[in-house]
């Protein structure tokens, strides 16, 4: 009989970051349709009971927060809570986080509408996201007038509502940041899955991999040169996006000039970027790396060894703009490291000490790049998702932080 492993960590994946009980008795969840200044639609759920002064929004780049498991305490509470969803929910292969800013400011309108202090909360890839808008949104007469790809698109031309509070949970630095310690360094063919060179191999016993469940060390001299190699592989993909990029701008300057139907069609075309390998950082395996209370493993599950190689991963296939603005660690502009000097509310930090995804140097890089006037921070004693008993902990620290800094 075939041996079998479980892969994943979780019964259904899918439903990670649902709430496990609903809203309080009296709840009512008002649908709202926000078109946003570039004409484009996000989706949100206002939860609330009636009453509230202050509205809390909870926003990803890409998931979906509709049922957050962070909705039924923060209610309870005395918030009412957005649950915002971006126009590119659940599919960020062509996902700007320039433009994307205009979603989270259709969010942070309409609970200005309503409500006299605005909240915003960032969990996981939120958490960037949402330092971002704040960086921007007081940024004035400095705003970003292009994308990473170098497009043009002027921020200053458009209103971007001011919060009150920012509340960072379970965040990471920025999706670039994340993937540039979690790509694969060792691929040496962006065109081959398993092309490897051996002396960056991460799951090679041979640079000290074991398989689970034994313990895995890699000498520091490794993890350097592993690094390195991450780097430079993000490096050469930064510079294949942006050929990718020069062409098709090349081509739509030969179309104004020839009207020829060959050159429109390359001046529309993407070429899309795949991405192979990205379930590949030693802290998955190697707990005494920026140790913490996790188990082994990556956010996708127990074996990182097995899904690098499979088809579930982060940036795995995006178009060369969404590429340099989203998933590149040394192109995008959305990572706290960046963006935290211009991050001037009060903040709450609060962390998971078995984090899969987001380890202790993160957390700190977060508190410490922020300029807000105070930084609290809270631990909370599970995994990223709040599991398996987190969660109440993590969401009663939160509404007391809202309630004593109102």
């Amino acid at each position: 009989m075939a041996r079998t492993t479980r892969v994943g960590r979780y019964d259904n994946p899918y439903a990670v970051a649902e709430w496990s009980r609903p809203p309080p008795a009296g709840t009512v969840c008002e649908p709202l349709v926000l078109e946003t200044a570039d004409r484009a639609v996000a989706g949100g759920l206002l939860y609330a009971r009636g009453g509230e002064t202050t509205g809390v929004l909870l926003v990803h780049p890409r998931a979906n927060f509709s049922h957050h498991y962070s909705v039924p305490g923060l209610v309870e509470a005395g918030n009412a809570v957005l649950c915002l969803n971006t126009r590119w929910l659940n599919n960020d292969s062509t996902l700007v986080h320039e433009v994307v800013l205009l979603d989270v400011a259709a969010g942070v309108a309409a609970l200005r509408e309503r409500y006299d202090r605005v909240v915003l909360c960032g969990n996981s890839g939120g958490g960037s996201l949402l330092t971002f808008y704040v960086q921007q949104s007081s940024a004035a007469g400095t705003r970003l007038k292009e994308t990473a790809a170098g497009d043009p698109f002027e921020l200053g031309r458009f209103e971007l509502p001011t919060a009150d509070a920012m509340v960072y949970l379970a965040a990471h630095v920025g999706e670039g940041y994340y993937l540039l310690h979690a790509i694969d360094a060792s691929v040496t063919d962006e065109h081959d899955p398993v092309s490897c060179d051996p002396a960056l191999d991460l799951y090679d016993p041979a640079n000290g991999f074991v398989e689970p469940p034994g313990e895995t060390r890699y000498a520091p001299e490794f993890v350097q040169r592993y690094r390195e190699g991450q780097r430079a592989r993000v490096e050469r993909i930064d510079a294949l996006a942006r050929e990718r990029v020069a062409r098709r701008r090349a081509a739509r300057a030969r179309w104004a000039e020839t009207e020829s139907i060959t050159e429109r069609r390359r001046a529309i075309a993407t070429e899309f970027l795949t991405v192979y390998r990205t379930d590949a950082d030693p802290r998955f395996v190697d707990l005494s790396l920026d140790p913490s209370s996790r188990t082994g493993g990556s956010l996708w599950g127990v074996r990182p060894d097995w899904i690098n190689y499979g088809a579930v991963g982060f940036g795995r296939i995006v178009s060369p703009e969404a590429w340099l603005s989203t998933w590149s660690g040394v192109s995008s502009r959305a990572s706290i490291e960046r963006t935290g000097p211009g991050m001037t509310l009060p903040a709450l930090v609060v962390s998971y000490a078995g984090d899969h995804g987001i380890f202790p140097s993160d957390t700190e890089l977060i508190a410490t790049s922020v300029a807000a006037p105070r930084v609290n921070r809270v631990e909370i004693d599970a995994d990223h998702y709040g599991l398996p008993s987190g969660r109440d902990d993590a969401v009663a620290a939160i509404a007391e932080w809202i309630r004593a800094t109102g």
